[in-house]
């Protein structure tokens, strides 16, 4: 009587990696997690309908990486399914041309089961492309969570962030956030940590070198575009809003915290965008009612695009209360003084 073999034992770290027209650096990024010293890893990675040779690579690996294609869906999509493909009890996240040191993971691991966290986080460094298309090693960035507030949904909803490639979860906190966040394309890797936390994860930092950031010439949306970035920065901060408020009045913690993202998108938005602005500065004044807006940038800005008298009068309105917005449109949509 035959019988079934066995199957073998599920990996205890699954390194997910989503990869679109990844060609040029694909290969040294699965050897960084081939060459990891915790032996109990899988590679998967999802070829986000790429146009390049990222699928002849991939196919090069044989058994080493399992992957699939699929049509192009953005990288929370693909991550989404190399998550519904793994099966580790953590889960490493790895963006296509970042790079992990080989005891990284096993590192986190420790941490996590050390501290029964959900989220372990390493020090990394950005290694940034030349103009000869060599790459040098730049800053080191190693600070914790606490270096930025005390509540781990205010820091990382404002200044704490991490590459995907510093950053180990456990699938327990992985499966209460349910996936990556598709509707945003360009900051979607801060939003699954600040849901994460959202999520009530507890995070230890693992202190040391565990990443490496690659940034290209072309690499990031963010570096590419500043008015999408700001837009995906509203979009995010209007839907952590409602989620803050769905548990009751907002705290001033939180409100300061809303009001600096919201400053922020205004100071970007002013020139490019007026419906964002807008739509910003309503939400600015409404978490921080008598705000006053002083901005020597925007001023700046006003008087070149508006000239100086028109520009005086802008910078009265944006420090009225939000009933005078309709008169700053008017004065806004003007020909600009000659």
């Amino acid at each position: 009587m035959l019988r079934r073999p066995a199957e073998l034992p599920a990996p205890e770290v699954s390194i997910v990696i989503p990869a679109f027209n990844a060609g040029r650096h694909l290969a040294e990024t699965v050897q960084s997690a081939l060459a990891q010293s915790f032996a109990s890893c899988e590679i998967i990675a999802i070829d986000d309908g790429s146009s390049d040779d990222t699928p002849s690579i991939l196919h090069a690996l044989g058994g080493h990486v399992r992957w699939e294609r699929q049509q192009n869906s953005g990288a929370s999509a693909a991550r989404n399914r190399g998550t519904a493909l793994s099966r580790g009890r953590f889960i490493q996240y790895l963006d296509a041309d970042d790079l992990l040191l080989p005891d990284a993971v096993g590192r986190r691991v420790a941490a996590l089961e050390a501290a029964g966290a959900d989220v372990a986080y390493s020090d990394w460094q950005r290694i940034e492309e030349q103009a000869d298309g060599s790459f040098l090693p730049g800053e080191v960035v190693a600070r914790s969570i606490q270096d930025v507030h005390e509540d781990a949904e205010i820091a990382t909803f404002t200044s704490f962030w991490a590459p995907p490639a510093a950053l180990l979860y456990r699938r327990r906190i992985v499966d209460r956030i349910g996936g990556w966040n598709e509707s945003l394309p360009i900051i979607q890797d801060a939003r699954f940590l600040q849901d994460a936390a959202i999520a009530g994860a507890a995070f230890v930092h693992v202190p040391g070198l565990g990443a490496r950031y690659r940034v290209t010439r072309e690499r990031s949306l963010s570096r590419r575009s500043h008015v999408e970035f700001a837009r995906d920065v509203l979009r995010n901060a209007q839907d952590i809003q409602r989620v803050w408020e769905a548990r009751g009045p907002l705290g001033s913690s939180r409100q300061a915290a809303l009001g600096q993202v919201f400053d922020y998108v205004c100071r970007e938005l002013l020139e490019s965008d007026r419906q964002a602005f807008d739509a910003a500065l309503s939400a600015l004044y409404r978490v921080r009612p008598g705000f006053s807006l002083q901005w020597p940038k925007i001023a700046g800005l006003a008087a070149a695009a508006l000239g100086q008298r028109r520009a005086a009068d802008l910078m009265t309105l944006l420090r009225r209360p939000p009933a005078s917005r309709r008169a700053l449109l008017e004065v806004t949509s003007r020909e600009p003084a000659r």
